[in-house]
């Protein structure tokens, strides 16, 4: 049962460190320029590479363990081209069904995204030492409870 909470944990901090992955733009609305959502974009890996290089400093890797790092921080970037959305207006001309398989389409497009960084997650968690794993899960779980926090705050629909 606590493999499977850590796991858990472990997938859900996964799902919060991708963010930037799944983000999106949203429409243009007023005042939103290509270069806004570009600079957005930016700051957000840039905060996802410090959140990163503050975990790899609590967890005082070994140099062996070099290897295990650069993979799972790899597989932790946000993709060089994000996935394309399905385009609104036409989806509006499909029929239900289709919509339906558009959908499920692009799902699987994030679902297997998810799987290849659980993957990478636990691949790294087995290089891991006793104490290292629990400063891993510490911090995950840190990270998951503030993401949780600051989405109650802001009207997300993660709740407990």
């Amino acid at each position: 049962m606590k493999i499977t909470h850590r796991l858990l944990i472990t997938t859900s901090l996964l799902a919060t460190l991708t963010g930037t992955a799944w983000a999106q733009p949203a429409p243009m609305a007023d005042g939103q320029s290509p270069a806004r959502m570009e600079k957005m974009r930016e700051r957000m890996a840039e905060r996802h590479n410090k959140h990163l290089n503050e975990l790899k400093g609590k967890l005082q890797l070994q140099a062996s363990q070099d290897g295990a790092w650069t993979a799972f921080a790899q597989a932790m970037q946000a993709p060089a081209k994000p996935l394309q959305r399905p385009d609104r207006a036409a989806l509006e001309k499909l029929t239900t069904p289709e919509r339906i398989d558009q959908m499920m389409a692009f799902k699987a497009q994030r679902d297997e995204h998810m799987r290849q960084r659980a993957e990478a997650t636990k691949a790294f968690y087995a290089a891991l030492n006793a104490d290292q794993k629990k400063t891993f899960d510490a911090e995950t779980a840190r990270f998951m409870k503030h993401r949780m926090d600051q989405g109650m705050h802001q009207g997300h629909p993660m709740r407990p």
